[in-house]
């Protein structure tokens, strides 16, 4: 544990009016902080058990002024989260209760946390590693039910285990490799020494490699999976993204143009986060306002990592429908012939040619038909209809995938030397180095900047 911290201090929960607001304290004064600024009869603070709630009142100690009504826990080193001594003052929530309660809590010892800086002395005094520390963040941003569940079993543990399994795996190998090059038993030492080095550096490669085959599905449920919108003035597009969020946030009229902005919501479809974007109708326009709305789409066509594309088929293939067919052709793409409820004019057998019939759905806004065979066809295409097994680890954090890339191109390296009858000692470099790159997703291996980098992305509080 290390006891060289000040004593910090930051509010806990969001910012508006709420039943309860949380103000947080955590080190070495926490508790001498808070039995200061409180009172209730006789009691202290600094005597009570810990992990225990006590009922009083926060007051100004200087002007002797009440401040609130409060419940406040105490719980001592080193079973807490920070593993050093830490308050939770619940106070009534509101910005001036919680505010007042802070600033008490700052002028009495302690100073304003930096975000993440709760997390941050959980990953340093030993609570938790690097990886578990970013699942916290992820936990908080998760969108779905099963974005929760990766977050969760990543901060249980689950990854950093398979991670240093794999780490002990190299470790076991070099030391192997020392002691057959110090103390050897055989007389074909070396050709005894590379073939074990061979050996471990495939199955080790064999284990990133299945880590990595989770990274795709393992993204999107992180961050959502950016969905484009995209067709034609008035074919029906903000009328879908409503039915998908279930929620009337876009305006519907008969007259082209009306959306001259995109509009950006997140949907959970079959357990899948879509972060959707209702473009504007990509066409020729004079209006300067809707040029700039046709041009933000064109960029969401672009960024996109699926692409759904409304047609009306109420009327006949326009020139504008043929080149979005042949523009977002290449991608991963499902095309809704829209508008099922009035005549046909275009059928699935006319687009034949410029995609599959099991890519293209029919659909009505109107009658909302086509939408659930939509969100099954979306789960078939990233996760096979499902979103992965539940027990599965994924890898989701793209400091990891890029960390895990690299630990293959180190293992690849190991091995393209050991072909090349490179000395054993300095391919030893390269297998090595992939230890190194595995224990910088834990925090084993890694530099204070990266601390720094990676925590100032947490909220307050946190």
């Amino acid at each position: 544990m290390i006891n060289e911290f000040d004593t910090i201090a930051a509010i806990s929960t969001p910012p508006g009016e709420g039943a309860i607001g949380i103000v947080r304290v955590s080190g070495d004064d926490a508790v001498a902080i808070a039995d200061a600024i409180y009172q209730s009869g006789s009691k202290r603070l600094a005597n009570v058990p810990s992990h225990t709630i006590h009922y009083g009142h926060v007051f100004n100690p200087k002007t002797g002024e009440m401040i609130d009504e409060v419940m406040v826990s105490v719980m001592r080193a080193p079973k807490t989260f920070t593993k050093e001594d830490v308050v939770e003052i619940n106070c009534h929530g509101g910005v001036v209760s919680v505010n007042r309660i802070l600033q008490t809590v700052l002028q009495n010892g302690a100073r304003m946390a930096e975000p993440g800086e709760f997390t941050k002395r959980a990953f340093l005094n030993g609570r938790i590693d690097l990886s578990q520390a970013e699942a916290v963040m992820d936990l908080i941003r998760a969108k779905t039910d099963r974005a929760m569940d990766v977050a969760l079993r990543q901060l249980d543990g689950d990854l950093s285990n398979l991670i240093r399994s794999i780490r002990q795996i190299i470790l076991n190998t070099l030391a192997e490799v020392e002691v057959n090059i110090d103390y050897p038993e055989y007389d074909d030492v070396e050709e005894v020494t590379t073939r074990l080095l061979k050996e471990k550096t495939i199955e080790v490669r064999a284990h990133v490699e299945q880590l990595l085959k989770t990274a795709k599905q393992g993204k999107i449920l992180r961050e959502g999976l950016e969905t484009a919108i995209i067709g034609r003035p008035n074919v029906g597009k903000s009328s879908l993204l409503n039915r998908l969020i279930r929620e009337e946030k876009a305006i519907v009229t008969d007259i082209a143009g009306t959306t001259r902005d995109t509009i950006e919501e997140y949907v959970n479809v079959n357990g899948v986060p879509l972060k959707l974007v209702d473009t504007a109708g990509i066409r020729e326009t004079e209006d300067i306002v809707e040029r700039i709305g046709v041009e933000r789409s064109r960029k969401a066509l672009m960024d996109a990592d699926l692409i759904l594309l409304l047609i009306n088929q109420n009327e006949p293939l326009t020139e504008a429908d043929k080149e979005l067919l042949n523009l977002t052709q290449p991608m991963n793409r499902i095309i809704l012939l829209n508008k099922s409820d009035l005549e046909a004019k275009v059928t699935p057998f006319e687009l034949a040619e410029w995609s599959s019939l099991d890519t293209i759905i029919t659909t009505s806004m109107l009658e909302q038909t086509g939408l659930d065979q939509l969100e099954k066809q979306i789960a078939a295409m990233f996760f096979a209809g499902e979103t992965g097994e539940h027990d599965a680890t994924y890898i989701s954090n793209v400091r990891h995938i890029a960390l895990l890339h690299e630990t293959i191109a180190a293992l690849d390296e190991v091995l393209v030397g050991i072909d090349a009858d490179m000395p054993v000692d300095l391919v030893q470099i390269d297998f090595t180095r992939a230890w190194e790159l595995l224990g910088e997703i834990t925090g084993d291996t890694v530099q204070d900047e990266l601390l720094t980098q990676l925590f100032s992305q947490f909220c307050l509080g946190k």
